[in-house]
């Protein structure tokens, strides 16, 4: 289903979604993000940039303000994201600027960040090739990007338990993860849009969620 969708067009959630998604953020996944961001500041110091793609209600960019100076920026496709994105910031009083953006065609200048961080939405992306080829772009000269996504050979049991993470139970928690897994892509797809890009040294390693996949500019 995810599949079918995205051939049209990026996956945003706006409206009621985007509340609701903020809302199961907030409640399930701080813990999970705390983590996603103390693994960023492995590889980062003091005054580097950051971009989170696809930040949903923007937590791991909030964390990630927490643990150092960093100039942090969030970029979605959603409006409706990027004004709960801003809101939550506020009222976290960090500093982390978030804007409205496509993945495909990045509004940032090429060399700009450090490092780029997105969890759980490369597969929301129409064109994933060129994703990855504007990250390339976007990154400095020895900056790293970290992409952590569901692997679509995981298992049932595995792709539940991230839906149950999120709030959902029972049924609901398997027709979730079932979707997400079948709009995911295997370690042997992701293989073969690195192989046509530029990024020449990548590490893709086994998660909880399936994959993170380190890239070395």
């Amino acid at each position: 289903m995810m599949r079918f969708f995205r051939r049209f067009k990026d996956l945003g959630i706006e409206g009621a979604q985007a509340n609701y998604y903020d809302k199961i953020s907030r409640e399930h996944r701080i813990g999970e993000m705390k983590e996603q961001a103390k693994e960023v500041t492995r590889h980062i110091k003091d005054e580097d940039s950051v971009l989170e793609i696809a930040p949903g209600a923007g937590y791991l960019s909030i964390e990630l303000s927490k643990l150092g100076k960093y100039k942090i920026t969030g970029m979605d496709i959603s409006k409706d994201l990027v004004e709960i994105c801003t809101r939550n910031a506020i009222e976290a009083g960090v500093q982390v600027k978030f804007q409205q953006g496509n993945v495909s065609n990045m509004p940032f200048q090429s060399n700009m960040f450090n490092f780029i961080i997105c969890v759980l939405a490369f597969k929301n992306f129409k064109e994933p090739l060129k994703a990855l080829k504007e990250m390339h772009r976007v990154l400095k000269p020895g900056g790293t990007a970290l992409i952590i996504d569901l692997n679509r050979k995981a298992s049932i049991k595995v792709t539940k338990k991230i839906a149950e993470n999120m709030g959902l139970k029972g049924l609901k928690a398997y027709i979730a993860g079932a979707i997400q897994r079948s709009g995911a892509y295997s370690r042997k797809e992701f293989e073969s849009f690195i192989s046509q890009t530029e990024f020449k040294d990548n590490e893709i390693r086994n998660s909880e969620l399936g994959f993170s996949i380190y890239l070395k500019k």
